[in-house]
């Protein structure tokens, strides 16, 4: 591990713990979509690139419909854009179904991020000590959703082969076979789960501190990112506690005014944000700097020897 990743993982910690508030707490698309191009470019950085491909399909699959059925459920608003079904569509309905959207994929980005950087054993690292039953509860939590798509696809695929599947047939037919697949996760996981349960229970789960293989020490850098990302997180909080970084779109669309307190909230935003990107974007420089220097010229003048890069593990 390189990077963002080798840090100590409080600092990873901070970082999510931090970004998850100012999305709850931050109601502006600038802030948001900061966010968002953020996370993306420390992943792209990371070498996530097929992962993020891979996983934000399913984003926008949960994020789209909150943007098209907020304005048919919610009427308020001043300006009345058009009817449907004799119900009125406003301005302040779209926009906030749209800024619903833009926070949903934020949040989906950022457990993304987080999944990837924060392993599974610095999380017991860090907590599993204090609260060792408490940890392991989130952190099982945590896995259930993609543990769960993972068995899922291949319980239908072996169902597939007995006729039973969701994508062909009568609705109803195709309501039943769902069923039938749902039915084997869950007596599935359950199974597992009561297997895993008596097993930590036998080895004795609990009844002692718990010690961990990895042992992480705070650096000099981890202390210089904590303080970046302690300036930060003091900045904006000083500007929402202001009134900064909110839209206000109910009961009529205020128009937004960029001021220069906005403005010095939004540069210690950034600064949180960006600061990880900046980490991981200094290491792959360092890296690629020394292979050229370490690299003699004639060698790399050589035909089919050239440098590839580094790619995180």
């Amino acid at each position: 591990m390189s990077g963002f990743r080798s840090m100590h993982p409080s600092v990873a910690v901070v970082y999510y713990a931090g970004l998850l508030l100012f999305t709850l707490l931050l109601f502006h698309p600038v802030f948001l979509l900061t966010e968002i191009l953020a996370l993306l470019g420390l992943m792209l950085l990371q070498g996530q690139g097929r992962r993020i491909a891979g996983s934000l399909g399913f984003g926008l699959i949960v994020a789209v419909p909150a943007a098209l059925l907020n304005p048919l459920f919610s009427h308020r608003g001043a300006v009345i854009l058009f009817y449907f079904l004799d119900q009125p569509i406003t301005l302040e309905a779209v926009l906030y179904g749209l800024m619903m959207m833009v926070v949903l994929i934020a949040v989906f980005v950022l457990f993304l991020s987080y999944n990837y950087t924060v392993t599974p054993d610095k999380f017991m690292y860090l907590f599993a000590s204090a609260a060792p039953k408490s940890a392991l509860i989130t952190l099982m939590t945590l896995r259930f959703v993609p543990l769960f798509q993972r068995r899922l696809r291949r319980i239908a695929q072996i169902q597939a082969a007995r006729g039973v599947s969701v994508r062909e047939g009568s609705l109803r037919s195709r309501m039943s076979d769902g069923m039938t697949l749902l039915k084997t996760l869950l007596t599935w996981s359950l199974e597992e789960a009561l297997q895993t349960a008596d097993s930590m229970k036998a080895r004795g789960y609990g009844i002692h501190r718990r010690t961990s293989y990895a042992v992480y020490r705070l650096e000099r850098r981890d202390i210089r990112v904590l303080a970046g990302l302690g300036a930060g997180a003091l900045g904006t909080l000083w500007g929402w506690s202001q009134g900064y970084g909110m839209l206000m779109l109910y009961p009529r669309l205020k128009p937004p005014m960029f001021t220069w307190q906005e403005a010095a909230m939004y540069a210690a935003f950034c600064l949180f944000a960006a600061l990880p990107l900046w980490v991981e974007g200094k290491e792959k420089w360092l890296w690629r700097s020394s292979a050229r220097m370490s690299c003699p010229s004639s060698i790399r003048g050589k035909k089919g020897l050239h440098w590839t890069g580094y790619h995180s593990q």
